[in-house]
């Protein structure tokens, strides 16, 4: 199996060498046909944007080198993949509010690999955004390009590569935007990581995508029968065909894909990869990572779900917790047994320690699996690597039960413009999509959802699909409703609508897609852009 991607191969070519500098691509000047003119990351409208930032004048100088490694995810289970500086998760980027980063991205990847860096949630300038080639030119392997922007919105975030499926490997690591005027109490903070992990293990996450992309028509079950699936819908947006799944054996065989993965919390179908291991902090459950501390302090947990295809019901045994933030904004505070959080989501908790040992379990929704951490503040036995603690089937909170806090609400104002976003396509023919079309990275501003400085935009997700879809924002965040939480990534149910509003106060191109990693690279992406 080649593991370069059709992507990387495109990208690999657009890089210039030595560089990943965007020149005159990503925009459009308009023409004969009537195309609107936007505005290209590199027009002044950008660069304007930036100055009125607030900044501290500090500068964070890095560099972070993607390479291949061996890394170690505990109980000796040893994984070749793709990682930050040697280790996965990488190394915690932490900055204070207003301060500059410039990271240097050193890409020695092999096979001529190109690859970038997304800095997700974070609503920065537009040619740092990391999207190639919307946003820049790819990173060409044995090259550099230096990211450099002031990050000034506090919160858990995390970055990532955005070029194929990379975001599937051990490419990714924490980015916490500190509070010099931090509001909450709390005596200790710990960084919690989620993953779902394949790469180096039992294949390649293009391996993955490579059979994904057959389509269940191409899948050889075995002779199987198709009705034990669970929440498998085979039909989605196909006028109800079913696949034909091979019995003679000429049709590929099903290494990746996990059947009958079903969760009443995400209406149906949970996902569709089998993983070999769900991490927290880079570790399996068997040699979990463990927090060390005191009975009686009070924590702050940033919880980030960097996985490629699993949502995580999320509970720390024999604890409540109280859900202060999501996605890097404040919320009403509220308490919980559990919280549900989809890839690219990040919510942040406190937790008051109890004495004793206590499992932090990260549940793979509807996959019957599990990750595990472990708190320590007194004596006592680690529990089983399979605990489930009853906090898992208590009160569990999702992003519709939450509300913005007071001053990060968006004020009320009636929409300027309005974009009905159908999320098409179904596993048949893994043809996932917006508005029935899928998005063709080598022309990314062929077919932009127009937006103007200024406006409130009104998103309308209509999901048409039996599959739930974590839907994200670049350079933005939007509020659910008139009164929900602030988040630029949020769970679409299947045959659900949700609907977003967003402030455009941020010019440039911007993309608009699925976290689900494997549905996004088959197309279901848009792009947002600014008229010019």
């Amino acid at each position: 199996m080649n593991s370069i991607n059709r992507r990387s191969v495109l990208l690999a070519g657009l890089g210039a060498a030595g560089t990943g500098a965007l020149a005159a691509c990503g925009g459009s000047s308009g023409d004969a046909d009537n195309t609107p003119a936007l505005v290209k990351p590199s027009d002044p409208a950008v660069a304007a944007a930036e100055k009125k930032r607030t900044s501290t004048g500090k500068v964070h100088k890095l560099t972070l080198t993607a390479a291949p490694a061996m890394v170690e995810l505990g109980g000796g289970v040893m994984a070749r993949s793709w990682v930050f500086g040697g280790r996965a998760p990488g190394k915690e980027l932490r900055v204070s509010a207003g301060d500059t980063v410039a990271a240097e991205l050193s890409n020695q990847l092999p096979n001529k690999t190109a690859t970038s860096i997304h800095w997700h949630g974070l609503a920065l300038r537009n040619d740092m955004d990391g999207v190639p080639p919307a946003t820049q030119t790819a990173v060409r392997a044995g090259s550099t390009f230096t990211y450099r922007f002031i990050a000034d919105t506090p919160g858990t975030y995390f970055f990532h590569p955005h070029v194929g499926v990379q975001l599937d490997r051990g490419l990714y690591a924490p980015l916490i935007v500190e509070d010099p005027k931090e509001p909450l109490s709390y005596d200790d903070e710990w960084v919690v990581v989620l993953d779902d992990w394949v790469d180096g293990v039992t294949g390649t996450p293009d391996e993955v995508f490579a059979e994904l992309r057959q389509g269940m028509g191409g899948m050889d079950m075995g002779g199987h029968d198709m009705s034990g699936m669970g929440g498998m819908d085979m039909s989605g947006d196909e006028g109800g065909a079913s696949a034909s799944p091979s019995s003679s054996g000429d049709g590929m065989s099903m290494k990746f894909m996990l059947m009958g993965a079903d969760s009443e919390l995400l209406g149906g179908d949970a996902g569709d990869v089998k993983y070999a291991y769900h991490l927290i902090n880079g570790r399996v459950p068997a040699d979990p990572d463990a927090y060390t501390g005191k009975p009686g302090r009070r924590i702050r947990l940033r919880i980030i779900n960097a996985g490629g295809d699993t949502a995580y019901r999320v509970a720390l045994g024999g604890h409540s917790m109280t859900i202060t933030h999501t996605d890097g904004f404040p919320v009403e505070h509220q308490r919980t047994d559990a919280l549900l959080i989809g890839m690219g989501e990040r919510y942040d908790v406190l937790v008051t320690l109890a004495d004793g040992v206590f499992p932090l379990v990260a549940l793979a929704e509807g996959k019957n699996a599990t990750g595990l951490a472990l708190v320590r503040t007194g004596s006592g036995r680690a529990p089983k690597a399979t605990v489930r603690p009853k906090e898992l089937d208590g009160t569990i909170v999702t992003a519709s039960k939450l509300r913005a806090a007071d001053d990060v609400g968006l004020s009320p104002k009636k929409a300027d413009r309005a974009l009905r976003m159908e999320l098409t396509g179904g596993m048949t023919k893994y043809n996932w999509a917006i508005n029935g079309k899928a998005f063709d990275m080598s022309d990314p501003t062929a077919a932009p959802l127009m937006v103007e400085e200024g406006q409130r935009v009104r998103l309308d997700f209509v999901n048409r699909t039996s599959m739930w879809h974590p839907m994200h924002l670049h350079g933005h965040t939007y509020q659910l409703g008139s009164s929900g939480p602030r988040k630029d990534t949020a769970i679409v149910l299947p045959k659900k609508k949700l609907t977003v509003v967003f402030d455009a106060d941020n010019p440039g191109q911007w993309m608009l897609h699925c976290h689900n990693a494997y549905h996004g690279e088959a197309g279901m992406m848009a792009l947002v852009a600014y008229r010019a």
